[in-house]
C-alpha cells in the first residue's frame, strides 16, 4: 500500500509541476492574441474552447498576417489533428464511457496524454491524465486572461514590436518538437511552400499550405518518412 501510496503522490506532482510549466505560457498567448486584433474575451474564449497552443497560435498568427478567421481555423483543425490520435490511444488505458469520455475529451493534449501513456496501471493512468490536464488547463486560462489584459493596457502593440511576436511565440512552440531528421526535413519543406505563396496566395493560404505539408507527411508509409529523414 505505500509503495502505490508513493506513485501516486510523485504522479500529483509531476502533473502539477507540468501543469504549472505549461500553463505559465499562458500569458504569451493572451498577449499575442490581442496583438493579432481579437479582443480579451475572444482570446479567452480560444483558450477554454481551443485548449491546445499550437492550434491556438496558429489561428492567430493567420489573424496577424491579415488572413481571414476561416483559414485560422482551417490551419488549427489540422494541426490539432493529432489530438484525435491521443484519444484514441488513451481510450483504452483511461477505460472511461459515456459523460467521462466525454468530459476527459477536452483534457487530451500532448503533456496529459504523455503523462497517461507511461502508467501502466489504469488508475494511475487516469490520476496522471487528470492532473496534469486539469492543472494545464486552469494555469492555462488563468495566465491567458493575464496575458491579454497586459496586452490590452500595453495599447498599440507595433509600438512594442509585438506585431512580432505571434511568430516569435509559435516558433518557440516548434523549436523543442525538431528532434530528428525528418521532423526537421518536414518543417524544412512547410516553411519552403509558405515562403513560395506568399506572393501570389491571400493571407493566411500559405500557413494553411504549410500545415498541409505535415499531414501528407503523417499519412507517408513509416519507411519513406526514415529515408526522407535520412536523407536530410
Amino acid at each position: 500500500m505505500q509503495d502505490t501510496t508513493d506513485d501516486r503522490r510523485a504522479l500529483v506532482r509531476q502533473g502539477l509541476a507540468i501543469g504549472v510549466a505549461t500553463g505559465l505560457y499562458g500569458t504569451s498567448f493572451g498577449a499575442v492574441g490581442v496583438a493579432s486584433g481579437l479582443t480579451v474575451l475572444q482570446t479567452c474564449a480560444l483558450s477554454s474552447l481551443v485548449f491546445t497552443g499550437a492550434s491556438q497560435f496558429a489561428f492567430v498568427g493567420v489573424l496577424a498576417a491579415g488572413g481571414s478567421p476561416w483559414s485560422g481555423a482551417a490551419t488549427g483543425l489540422m494541426l490539432g489533428a493529432r489530438n484525435t490520435l491521443y484519444g484514441l490511444g488513451l481510450a483504452g488505458r483511461l477505460r472511461w464511457r459515456g459523460v467521462r469520455r466525454a468530459s476527459a475529451a477536452q483534457l487530451v493534449i500532448d503533456e496529459s496524454s504523455a503523462v497517461a501513456t507511461a502508467q501502466d496501471d489504469p488508475p494511475l493512468a487516469r490520476l496522471g491524465f487528470l492532473v496534469t490536464g486539469g492543472s494545464v488547463f486552469v494555469l492555462w486560462n488563468l495566465m491567458t486572461f493575464v496575458g491579454a489584459l497586459a496586452g490590452t493596457a500595453l495599447g498599440d502593440p507595433r509600438t512594442y514590436g509585438l506585431d512580432a511576436a505571434v511568430a516569435a511565440a509559435f516558433l518557440a512552440l516548434l523549436w523543442p518538437r525538431l528532434a530528428d531528421g525528418s521532423t526537421v526535413a518536414v518543417a524544412v519543406a512547410a516553411a519552403a511552400l509558405a515562403l513560395a505563396l506568399v506572393p501570389f496566395t491571400p493571407a493566411g493560404v500559405p500557413v494553411l499550405a504549410a500545415a498541409s505539408v505535415a499531414v501528407v507527411a503523417a499519412l507517408l508509409p513509416a519507411r519513406t518518412r526514415e529515408t526522407t529523414g535520412a536523407a536530410s
